[in-house]
């Protein structure tokens, strides 16, 4: 091929318009997605030359590096373009600086600029949250987005998926490069005098392949690409194949001086440009594809690829400031042993200090199997930073053997301050393990042993923790003593963080305690408070717990509010365990305002993630176990058995209150609750504190509608003491004035009105709530009813994509046009509902724009056509 772009028209005039759109005002993101050798990074090359006039370009891309670089395709953007950017990531690659600096780059200036960042697929965790950081606010900016990456390469647990997601209520559009035609390759085999069919059989399209397939002329018939590849670098001289191996294990492009010290005269590289194997700029030499590289690379002996990782690794410490993800990535290939201990430990620490805590656990990854070899106490050190990488990473068990393995050594060391700060990240790994008794053991042993040291800052650190755990295993009066005296210590030791966090704790036990306003305005101090700081991890636990309590509280629209805003700082801060509790949260929010389809696709979800039972399972396993047995799923009683024997392990009051009373609604939708027995007694004999107020009044009523005699406590709370006192008039209003759907039906029902039952039975069928709905029938013939409806008949719509029914309606309604304001009004829910069906559409169909899912709608037969005002 001779450089032509061929078949990329269209695309081109995409990007280019974009860029216009851009300068007037239209900011928007283009995602250019193909597979490999498809031609993405040659319509890159051609939109910058084509609009480099026009606006201001900063390109980056990310490399196929052992560990990415953090924040690495916006340090490359930089190189050439000094300002904010390129200060914030030479002073320290804060997070929230870097943010701030990457929005101030792309503001308005007078005319547009373009950020082009090409193979995501690859991408560091920060880069990515930087993306979505100022994506989400293209209606500030003067800018076009340029993310290209392999499709094929990202599947549903790939971290690009969150930044993906966040594009679809975006102004972004998708362009997937298609192969070459049978025509495009027929003339261009015709012009090599190669036979078209072959080739076009052989390649499928594929540009790259189709350029290494007609360079062997007629004296090669490759039966592979690597083939291919390799028939041309042996046409070349020896000096260039060497220098060229010499550039193929840096798994990017070479900037001019690194290339003179790699391979001396970088004109013996001449033949392979001349050649198309190189390609050449002021920016330096880059092979013209990564599959080119990764070809020479395959068939360089191991020995050599040693040496040539050497002289690389020889040449990045040299520099006063070397990229460490490369440095680690070359030392590990080169066996450099020594440089993996000194830098890697560095590069883990700076990933995770700039939130790319997956980058952060990989570098310590590449530490830890050699850390015989380091001193004790900094095997010690590292293993307790490691172990909270392990943490954030949602790895509870392996965070609590590292964390023990640190504490062992602490121990033989005597450092009796060093042992005390092991044994707090022990508790808090092992309270996320679902094992509260040993984390309330750990924290003891950690206050006990700081507590003759005479260091404030420690103790301070590891009474919060204990004062910490206690509150979330029922006993809040202790904990809130023990939180205020933490809190004070923190306050004299200069500890801000810990104050803040001191916060959030003692806002919990309050708000168990009774004091609920108080509480509250605890729990909003400690995110303030982390949010300044800032301190990403606290204010992560604030955003949890404010979710939780809005939920026991049933105060849903504050609920969505802590869900939408923590899930959205939680994903942009890399913290995975903290976003799978939102998510869990925003479930059981749908569950309980009656969005059940949804409600159930997104628990079975979460809990298919989890690969082992923790301490968020609490809030899937029996939420999702109790929805099945409402609409009469058989898969209910097994799911609902292992959520209690997982309670019962547990131990806490958090986690057997949802399993049990899960238990006992589905005995008493069978008929019989005898069945909960072992529930109900355990229940009974845990919920007599004030702080289990809530959990008792739902049993009692439960327990009520199985006919046995209760009464309502002091303290119980309005909408379940209203039906234990038989007022279901009442009780209906609460639970329609909280927003429970099934809870109002149910007290419906508890009437001796048929007029009542039958609305109960009209929501109990609309909500797919099969076996109160039976019930509820028997009920109407108790009282005599003469016509009892047979249920609604549900249109059955053939729905390969696995959508809910509501999705449905959503996708039809986008596919003409409406807007999701417009589709949440038809619909009779908030945008923010509609906002995420949208999401959720896009991501169930496996599109990144309106435009896309419209089309898909035609395709399924929901729309007769695709409205033409379709925005993306």
């Amino acid at each position: 091929m001779d450089g032509r772009l061929l078949e990329r028209d269209a695309e081109l005039e995409v990007l280019v318009r974009a860029v216009d759109d851009a300068g007037e005002g239209r900011s928007s993101v283009v995602l250019l997605l193909g597979e490999a050798g498809i031609g993405k990074t040659s319509l890159v090359r051609t939109f910058v030359s084509e609009v480099a006039d026009r606006a201001r370009v900063l390109v980056g891309a990310c490399d196929d590096l052992l560990t990415p670089r953090t924040f690495g395709p916006l340090r490359d953007a930089t190189v050439e373009h000094p300002g904010p950017l390129a200060d914030a990531l030479a002073a320290s690659a804060d997070q929230e600086a870097v943010y701030q600096a990457l929005r101030l780059e792309l503001r308005p200036r007078g005319r547009p600029t373009v950020l082009v960042v090409e193979d995501l697929h690859w991408a560091d965790d920060a880069t990515l949250d930087a993306l979505r950081y100022v994506c989400r606010r293209l209606n500030t900016l003067t800018a076009m987005v340029v993310l290209t990456y392999r499709n094929d390469d990202v599947d549903d647990a790939h971290p690009l998926r969150r930044l993906l997601g966040a594009l679809a209520t975006q102004p972004a559009q998708r362009l997937q490069l298609r192969p070459l035609s049978r025509r495009a390759v027929g003339g261009l085999a015709a012009d090599a005098g190669v036979d078209p069919t072959w080739v076009f059989t052989t390649t499928q399209g594929n540009p790259f392949f189709v350029t290494e397939v007609l360079a062997c002329g007629e004296n090669g018939v490759p039966s592979t690409v690597v083939d291919a590849v390799m028939a041309r670098i042996r046409q070349l001289p020896r000096r260039t194949r060497d220098a060229l191996e010499q550039l193929a294990v840096v798994p990017t492009g070479v900037r001019p001086f690194v290339a003179s010290a790699l391979v001396g005269d970088v004109g013996v590289l001449e033949e392979a440009e001349r050649r198309q194997i190189l390609v050449a700029s002021a920016e330096g030499l880059a092979f013209r594809h990564e599959l080119a590289r990764q070809a020479l690379l395959q068939s360089i002996p191991r020995t050599r690829q040693v040496a040539l990782h050497q002289n690389v690794l020889a040449h990045l410490l040299e520099q006063e400031r070397p990229d460490l993800s490369r440095v680690v990535h070359h030392a590990v290939a080169a066996g450099d042993v020594d440089t993996v201990l000194s830098r890697g430990q560095e590069a883990a620490r700076l990933a995770a200090r700039a939130g790319s805590h997956r980058q952060a656990l990989a570098h310590y990854e590449q530490v830890v199997p050699h850390l015989a070899l380091l001193p004790p106490d900094d095997q010690a050190r590292l293993l307790v930073d490691y172990s909270w990488e392990l943490y954030v990473a949602q790895r509870w068990a392996d965070s609590m053997r590292a964390s023990r393995r640190a504490l062992k050594l602490w121990e033989s060391l005597g450092d009796r301050v060093a042992e005390g700060g092991a044994r707090v990240v022990l508790s808090r790994s092992a309270f996320m393990a679902g094992r509260p008794n040993e984390s309330i053991r750990e924290a003891e042993r950690a206050v006990a042993v700081l507590g003759p040291t005479g260091d404030i800052e420690a103790l301070a650190y590891a009474e919060t923790y204990l004062g910490a755990v206690q509150a979330l295993t029922d006993r809040q009066d202790e904990a809130l003593a023990r939180l205020l005296e933490a809190q004070a210590l923190a306050a004299r030791a200069g500890r801000r963080d810990l104050v803040a966090l001191c916060h959030n704790y003692i806002g919990c036990a309050r708000v168990d305690l009774g004091d609920v306003d108080s509480g509250l305005e605890e729990l909003r101090r400690s995110l303030w408070l982390s949010l300044d700081l800032p301190h990403h991890e606290y204010a992560a636990r604030a955003y949890t717990n404010l979710a939780e309590t809005a939920y026991v509280l049933h105060r849903y629209d504050e609920l969505a509010t802590w869900v939408d805003e923590g899930s959205r700082f939680t994903a942009d801060h890399d913290l995975p365990g903290h976003l799978h509790n939102l998510e869990a949260h925003r479930a059981l929010l749908l569950l309980s305002r009656g969005h059940w389809d949804e409600a159930q696709t997104r628990l079975e979800r979460l809990v298919s993630a989890s690969a082992e039972p923790d301490q968020l399972t609490r809030l899937t396993l029996p939420p999702l176990g109790r929805l099945l047995a409402r609409r009469g799923d058989d898969r209910a009683a097994a799911m609902l058995e292992r959520a209690w024997e997982l309670a019962l392990t547990n131990g806490s009051l958090s986690a057997v209150a949802p399993a049990g009373l899960a238990v006992v609604e589905s005995a008493w939708l069978a008929g019989d609750v005898q069945d909960a027995e072992a529930q109900i007694t355990v229940l009974l004999e845990r919920t007599k504190t004030p702080a289990a107020a809530r959990a008792r009044g739902e049993l009692l009523r439960y327990l009520s509608r199985a006919g046995l005699t209760v009464e309502a406590f002091a303290g119980c709370p309005q909408e379940w003491a209203s039906g234990l006192e038989g007022a279901w008039q009442r009780a209906a209003d609460d639970w329609r004035r909280i927003g429970n759907p099934y809870e109002r039906a149910l007290e419906l029902a508890a009437s001796s009105s048929t007029v009542a039952c039958i609305e109960a039975l009209d929501v109990l069928d609309g909500l797919g709530a099969a076996a109160a709905a039976r019930l509820v029938r028997a009920r109407l013939r108790e009282l005599g009813a003469s016509r009892i409806p047979r249920g609604r008949l549900r249109a059955t719509r053939e729905n390969p994509a696995g959508l809910t029914e509501r999705q449905v309606d959503v996708l039809s309604l986008l596919a003409t046009g409406l807007t999701n304001a417009e589709i949440a009004e038809r619909l009779v829910v908030s945008t923010r509902t509609v906002d995420h069906h949208v999401s959720a559409i896009l991501t169930r169909l496996g599109v990144a724009s309106r435009r896309d899912a419209a089309r898909r709608a035609e395709e399924l037969g929901l729309v007769s056509e695709v409205g033409s005002t379709v925005s993306v």
